[in-house]
């Protein structure tokens, strides 16, 4: 039979799977440690990229050390 019919997938058997308890909790633990570890990943990336772009927004200014010794200001 090339499609099943609607008849077959209703009434198909349930696959159940059995596991103990300690399995998963430790499956759920695992789960979470990966999703931590994902999201610590995101955020070293993130902050990578909020720091080249805040050294691109704020470019350090050629001569400010100067300036603050003899108290002029740089026009550029």
């Amino acid at each position: 039979m090339l499609y099943p019919s609607l008849f077959d997938s209703f009434f198909a058997p349930t696959r159940v799977i059995v596991v103990s308890e300690e399995r998963l909790q430790q499956a759920e633990r695992e789960a979470r440690q990966q999703q931590l570890e994902a999201i610590d990943s995101r955020i070293d990336e993130l902050t990578k990229y909020r720091t080249s772009l805040s050294k691109q927004l704020n470019p350090a200014k050629v001569g400010s050390d100067l300036d603050a010794m003899d108290g002029g200001t740089f026009d550029g």
